[in-house]
C-alpha cells in the first residue's frame, strides 16, 4: 500500500462525500449556509482525517484521526436524518446514503481494528 488513496475505506468514504455533494445541489438556498454546509463540512472531513492520519508516522496519531473521522461519519448520518425530518431529501434518498454510510463506518471500524492490532504489535 503507497498512499492512503489506496485505502478502501478511503475510496469508499470519498464515493459517499461525492454523492453528498450532488445531492446538496437540490438543497434550497436558504439552507446554503445552513444544513448544506454543515453536510459538506463534515463530508469532507471524513476523506480528510482519514488522510491526514495515514501520513503521520506513529499509529497512535493515525487513529486519533480515523477516531476523528468516525465521529464526522456519524455528523453526516445525523444530518441526513434531519434533512429528511425537514422535508430536503426523501426516505429513498435517506435509505441509500444510510446504505453508504453503513459500509463506510464498518470499514472505518475495520481500519481502526487493524491500525490498533498493528500498534499492539510493533
Amino acid at each position: 500500500m503507497n498512499g492512503f488513496e489506496d485505502l478502501e475505506v478511503w475510496k469508499k468514504c470519498r464515493q459517499l462525500r461525492m454523492n453528498i455533494s450532488t445531492m446538496l445541489k437540490q438543497f434550497p438556498d436558504d439552507e446554503k449556509y445552513r444544513l448544506t454546509d454543515q453536510l459538506k463540512r463534515c463530508s469532507r472531513s471524513v476523506t480528510a482525517n482519514i488522510a491526514e492520519g495515514h501520513g503521520r508516522v506513529h499509529y497512535q496519531d493515525n487513529l486519533k484521526f480515523c477516531r476523528n473521522s468516525r465521529g464526522s461519519l456519524n455528523e453526516i448520518l445525523d444530518h441526513l436524518i434531519c434533512a429528511r425530518d425537514e422535508s430536503l431529501i426523501t426516505d429513498q434518498q435517506l435509505q441509500e446514503l444510510r446504505t453508504q454510510y453503513d459500509e463506510c463506518f464498518r470499514l472505518l471500524n475495520g481500519y481502526i481494528s487493524f491500525l490498533k492490532k498493528k500498534n499492539d504489535n510493533p
